[in-house]
């Protein structure tokens, strides 16, 4: 059927001028477009002549509004409107605007299958339809036929098939597309608008700037859709300069006062830390904008700037804008951030009585704003009200669990997401990875790597970074450095996590050579980079280099050096028996000469028997904290090796008196799943008895190669058959006995003890790991002590 027959199809025939129709017709397109369809459908069905216009009219209009039972009612009730495109394209872009893209190409192919050939525009609304899903292969169909159909250099076409490839991640096809476009067709901004939106969400912004600067050589001319694009490109890379361009030629052409392009702009300001000029474009508006005022809040939220998000959400408030999804979750995130747990019980019964609480975004805010202030109970009972339980909500209340409950807790919720088939993302992995390392759950930790290849999370750099941690606090620097290795791109985050993981592995020197490397990639390091290498420095004996890397943090690397740093540099000083010094250090250390600082000078003179150096630690320890165990454990200590039994009973008088509690040592092991808890002379275990006489056996063998019970380590004065009894019967020989029982030979033993490993156990575990043939990694609250061949990781710096 022809236009001309189209447009002079007629269902009823009454004597009216076509004057009176022309008006008609008329009258419903301006209802129509109004939104007011009530009065278009009076208005047709009071028409008493009504051509192929007036039908499509108000299809086109139920279709745009989304009511697709009225359009599709009306347009199958007249059968002769079928031969023609024109219904047909009206219907499939309704369809794919409102999101329903398997609808809109199913009416496509029902189009096809009735011999209508398709136009630009059912075409383009179908290649739209394909993106939304998005479908490459129904894509290149729709290619296609726009080729046969001679459609394909069609500007509108053109852009819609650059449209469909880039966001069905062809960007390359996308490119191709415009290029093939013939220069005289390439003057539609619609299709630049469609190549810039392109490659912003591809995430080429330079691409797009570039592509922009070509536009406007072109002489063309941007519209309100071209600007928020190439603002967004301006914004993720911190263009502000160029952003300042793109808002001259917004003024320019009148664009500015547009809605979408004072948002983008906001955004833009925002983004590049310009808020004064954020705030000056939300108060040039005419009109309060809420979709600004929100670009406006995000950004700051996102740049941590959560004292000026309270302030705008505050002024929101008092100027009556409305708030929606994204405005609570932006609030309540930085009223978390700041700990204002009342100023986060406010906004949620605002929440409350808005009727945001079901809504998804605003469900997930709540419940990480109560994890993270502290409440993860309340978090929890959000959490079961949620209608529908993502992975983000999940992954709040993890880090609740984690934070102010415990990792044991957090791990049982990681279990219910996996119960739940809930596949988590690369921050809850790196989390759960967290708390493996903190707990040294091996097994469980692999087992979540298993997980992170598994989903492809572990290109994440955040999951590699925990996966580092956790192989080195479980003692596993090999693997660690593996993982390390296997990561394409690493910030200071990575580099610390290997750094320290080596130090803490008594491999000081491979740190040392990784931090000269990291440096030459032009990596920073910060803070926590120079404890981990001072450490290694510290448990290495490597006076010189520690000193220099000391002096050089001020120096070349602007890092203020605090209570750690002086506390590891006091420990080497102090391992090499250089006091002087290090009582000369501490006191230039100044207000960061902390507890820490103070334990490790004593920890040190009490290795050397400095009694004298020790006493004076002492005495500054308890008049820091005189609740600190520690500190009367280490002196007492110091006093039982030198055999001085009267002050040992005058400091353990002073800890009944004051009332302070000395942790109980213990040490464990992961067997088979479980976790195998042991105390010195403790026969609690199912297999004590075996275990016992495993202990027995292990001495005798040992005693075969040389050892001789060191009892200055039997901290009580008995008799020394007592003494060799009490020390036979350690947690740390009790585990260890356990993992030669229960272990393969090929599976190193690993054991964690709570409290630092004692000088005898450290004797037997070197020998042990000779007449066993048997790798021994035991962690204590210093550092990894590696076993094998008689050796230990620790060298001579134990």
């Amino acid at each position: 059927m022809s236009v001309a027959s189209y447009a002079s199809l007629t269902i009823q025939s009454c004597p009216r001028s076509l004057n009176s129709l022309l008006d008609c017709n008329r009258r419903l397109n301006f209802l129509s477009k109004s939104g007011r369809l009530s009065d278009a459908r009076r208005l047709f069905d009071e028409m008493p002549h009504r051509d192929a216009i007036s039908w499509n009219t108000l299809i086109s209009a139920y279709a745009r509004s989304g009511l697709f039972p009225d359009a599709l009612r009306l347009f199958y009730s007249c059968p002769q409107l079928h031969s023609s495109s024109i219904p047909w394209s009206s219907l499939i872009s309704g369809f794919s605007r409102h999101g329903r893209a398997a609808d809109a190409l199913l009416l496509f192919r029902r189009m096809l299958a009735a011999g209508i050939h398709p136009d630009p525009y059912s075409l383009g609304a179908s290649l739209r339809a394909c993106s939304t899903l998005p479908s490459i292969l129904v894509g290149l169909l729709g290619h296609a036929l726009a080729i046969k159909s001679s459609l394909d250099a069609h500007s509108f076409i053109a852009a819609a098939l650059v449209n469909m490839y880039s966001k069905c991640g062809e960007s390359a096809i996308a490119g191709a597309v415009f290029a093939s476009v013939p220069i005289e067709h390439q003057t539609n901004r619609v299709l630049w608008t469609a190549v810039i939106s392109a490659r912003v969400q591809n995430g080429d912004h330079f691409s797009a700037m570039d592509c922009f600067r070509l536009m406007r050589a072109k002489d063309m001319y941007p519209n309100q859709f071209t600007l928020p694009s190439v603002l967004s490109a301006c914004a993720s890379e911190h263009a502000l300069g160029f952003g300042q361009q793109i808002h001259a030629v917004a003024i320019h052409t009148g664009l500015d006062t547009n809605q979408f392009v004072q948002s983008s702009l906001v955004s833009l300001y925002a983004k590049c830390s310009s808020i004064v000029d954020a705030k000056m474009i939300l108060e040039s508006a005419e009109h309060d904008d809420p979709v600004s005022w929100n670009s406006l809040i995000v950004a700051c939220s996102r740049a941590a700037l959560h004292e000026v998000v309270l302030f705008l959400f505050v002024q929101m408030r008092q100027r009556d804008i409305e708030l929606d999804e994204f405005t609570h979750p932006s609030a309540l995130n930085s009223v978390a951030s700041v700990g204002q747990l009342f100023n986060g019980c406010a906004l949620h019964c605002l929440i409350l009585k808005t009727g945001f609480t079901n809504h998804q975004h605003v469900g997930n805010a709540l419940i990480d704003m109560y994890a993270k202030c502290g409440r993860p109970k309340i978090a929890l009972e959000l959490f079961g009200d949620l209608p529908h339980k993502d992975v983000v909500g999940w992954t709040a209340l993890y880090n609740g669990y984690a934070r102010h409950v415990s990792h044991e807790s957090a791990l049982q919720l990681y279990c219910l997401t996996r119960a739940a088939r809930v596949n988590p993302d690369e921050f809850i992995l790196s989390s759960v990875l967290s708390s493996c390392g903190e707990l040294t759950l091996l097994e469980l930790g692999t087992q979540v790597h298993a997980v992170a290849i598994q989903l492809s999370l572990d290109s994440f750099r955040s999951v590699g970074n925990a996966l580092v941690t956790m192989y080195a606090k479980s003692g596993c620097a090999d693997e660690a450095r593996v993982v390390f290795d296997s990561m394409s791109w690493r910030d200071a985050i990575t580099w610390t996590a290997i750094i320290m993981g080596y130090a803490r592995n008594g491999r000081g020197c491979e740190s040392i050579l990784l931090f000269d490397r990291m440096v030459r990639e032009g990596a920073r390091p910060d803070y926590v980079t120079f404890i981990g290498l001072l450490f290694a420095c510290s448990h290495s004996g490597l006076l010189g280099i520690g000193r220099t890397y000391f002096e050089s943090m001020e120096q070349v690397y602007r890092v203020t050096p605090g209570p750690e740093h002086y506390a590891c540099m006091v420990d080497l000083l102090g391992r090499m028996g250089r006091f002087s010094e290090a009582i000369k250090l501490l006191c230039q250390a100044g207000q960061a000469a902390d507890m820490t600082v103070w334990k490790a000078l004593l920890a040190t003179s009490a290795m050397h028997r400095n009694i004298d150096v020790a006493e004076w630690a002492a005495k500054q320890l308890l008049r820091l904290d005189p609740n600190d165990a520690a500190s009367y454990v280490m002196l007492s200590n110091m006093y039982s090796w030198d055999g001085q039994w009267a002050k040992v009973a005058k400091v353990r008088g002073m800890m009944r008196a004051s009332r302070v509690c000395k942790e109980p040592g213990c040490s464990w092991m992961e067997e088979e799943g479980k976790v195998h808890v042991f105390h010195a002379e403790d026969k609690g275990h199912p297999r004590a008895a075996g275990i016992y006489e495993k202990v027995r056996e292990m001495l005798e063998r040992v005693r075969a190669e040389g050892y001789v019970v060191d009892t200055k380590w039997a901290l009580q004065d008995v008799t020394r058959e007592e003494k060799e009894r009490g020390l036979a019967h350690h947690s740390e020989k009790l585990a260890v006995a356990f993992g030669l029982m229960s272990s393969p030979k090929c599976k190193p033993i690993r054991v964690y003890k709570n409290l630092r490993i004692c000088g005898d156990c450290h004797s037997v575990m070197k020998l042990v790991a000779k007449v066993y043939e048997r790798v021994i990694v035991l962690r204590d609250l210093n550092c990894f002590h590696h076993f094998m061949g008689g050796n230990c990781s620790c060298s001579d710096f134990w």
